[in-house]
């Protein structure tokens, strides 16, 4: 089975966008995950802070990278896609065929940049993959740049979602030597099976300027600990 999305059907609605997904096909491949299929979503810190990575684009470029690697992995063309500050700011669609400014569309009817809770976003990527009535398994992208308000929370959803089909990748923004991220790495290593059946996470530093990082890297991070908690999910009955 090839990408879930031709490279023709790719260069007619997103050539822009053909260069990313040739790379994050090389990366699918190299991970034994050529031909899979799964839904991607996309989740996005809009906390104050996150204001020189819109401006600059990282935000953008990271939703076109995401876009790349998802036309392989599922058909439908677009990535659900998560707003977040202290609250969950959107819920809407990032697709191949409207790619291109789509960041700063939605961010213009966007409210106050507030703080950063985890908990609220995983629980709008939970609800949306329940009511789509998927058992696909999914890979969540969840950037951020910096630690959750409230980390008790984060941990309990984390926990709470690792029954379901959901592996959440999550991506650093900013200076990596903050003490900020020392959490995340922290959810990373949650142990199990005492507290979660499977190791439902993975967490990679794309430092202060994440345009910069290249893609291929961007793609083997991405994508690097999917395959085992695929395995792992399938033998705990997790994804059929």
């Amino acid at each position: 089975m090839g990408p879930a999305i031709s490279l023709r059907k790719v260069e007619e609605s997103a050539p822009a966008l053909v260069s990313l997904y040739k790379s994050a096909g090389a990366s699918l491949r190299e991970h034994g995950l050529d031909g899979a299929r799964a839904a991607v979503y996309l989740v996005i810190d809009y906390s104050g802070s996150m204001r020189p990575y819109y401006r600059d684009g990282s935000v953008q470029a990271l939703a076109d990278r995401v876009l790349g690697l998802s036309a392989h992995l599922d058909d439908d063309g677009r990535v659900p896609t998560v707003f977040f500050s202290t609250d969950v700011d959107a819920v809407t669609d990032i697709a191949l065929d409207r790619h291109r400014g789509r960041v700063d569309e939605i961010v213009a009817g966007l409210g106050h940049m507030g703080r950063t809770s985890y908990h609220l976003a995983m629980d709008a990527v939970i609800d949306h993959y329940l009511d789509s009535g998927s058992t696909a398994p999914a890979l969540v992208v969840f950037q951020t740049d910096g630690g959750p308000v409230n980390k008790l929370a984060a941990e309990r959803y984390l926990c709470k979602a690792a029954k379901l089909p959901l592996f959440w990748q999550f991506i650093g923004f900013g200076d990596p030597e903050s003490k900020q991220f020392d959490y995340l790495r922290k959810l990373d290593e949650l142990a199990v099976p005492a507290r979660r059946p499977v190791d439902n996470a993975g967490f990679f530093h794309a430092g202060d300027d994440p345009r910069a990082v290249p893609d291929e890297r961007l793609y083997d991070r991405l994508v690097g600990e999917f395959p085992a908690w695929l395995a792992a999910a399938r033998t705990s009955g997790i994804v059929a």
